[in-house]
């Protein structure tokens, strides 16, 4: 499928009466937009499949939903981290924000190093891009262990008292899915969660009441994602002391 065939599609499902929806419904305000449903999109990518070509492509159009659609069918192998940071700046909304960072940009090579930085950023929705990398990449990297999790901490309490809402939506967002990743990171979200609760920040309260709520919750889904990092030196030093 080529471009002039993509924007065909794109427009045969656009609707002015869905960007107006999105608007009030779920505070989507794009600039260029056709109004199409996220879903829609989704269903597209997948009749179009990956090519990196034709998602450049889309992407240099400007059309809101094409751009979306770009995050859909782009190798995430294949992003570099200066065209991350220029697609970034572009983020007019949380629905583009989220699109590119959950299922795009949090397979990438540099989404630790980018969730770190820009979750120190000025712009709101480059900010938001940090802490939702955050988010889902605990169900994105089934490997790791709890190291690399516990690193988000320190930002999500550095940067609780933000009071944008789409800012400290994600900062909430992160806390609870590290939190569910398995029961030691449960543990240790609800002890920040504890921290930042005591705090005079409004939002940061938000934040932290939001994640207790959800994480103590009796029939919460924890999974069981890898916890300690095999250490054979430690291995050994403990069948000594059981002897």
């Amino acid at each position: 499928m080529n471009l002039h065939q993509v924007i065909k599609k794109l427009e045969v499902l656009g609707n002015p009466e869905k960007i107006e929806i999105k608007e009030k419904k779920f505070g989507i305000t794009a600039k260029n937009s056709l109004g199409v449903y996220h879903n829609d999109l989704k269903a597209l990518a997948r009749e179009i499949g990956q090519d990196n070509k034709l998602a450049l492509e889309l992407y240099d159009t400007g059309i809101y939903e094409a751009r979306i659609l770009c995050s859909k069918i782009y190798d995430s192998s294949c992003i570099s981290e200066k065209q991350m940071d220029k697609w970034a700046v572009d983020f007019e909304n949380w629905e583009i924000c989220d699109s590119f960072c959950m299922g795009f940009f949090a397979k990438s090579n540099y989404a630790l190093s980018k969730a770190s930085e820009w979750s120190e950023a000025d712009s709101e929705f480059v900010k938001r891009a940090g802490f939702v990398i955050m988010a889902a990449y605990g169900f994105v990297d089934k490997k790791s262990n709890n190291e690399v999790f516990e690193k988000f901490f320190q930002p999500i309490e550095r940067e609780a008292d933000d009071d944008r809402i789409y800012v400290k939506k994600a900062i909430n967002w992160a806390l609870r899915n590290i939190g569910k990743r398995n029961v030691d990171l449960q543990r240790r979200a609800m002890e920040v969660a504890n921290r930042i609760l005591i705090t005079d920040s409004k939002p940061a309260k938000w934040i932290a009441k939001n994640a207790l709520s959800e994480l103590k919750k009796p029939d919460v889904n924890i999974l069981d994602y890898p916890r300690y990092l095999y250490r054979p030196m430690a291995n050994k030093a403990l069948q000594r002391t059981s002897r």
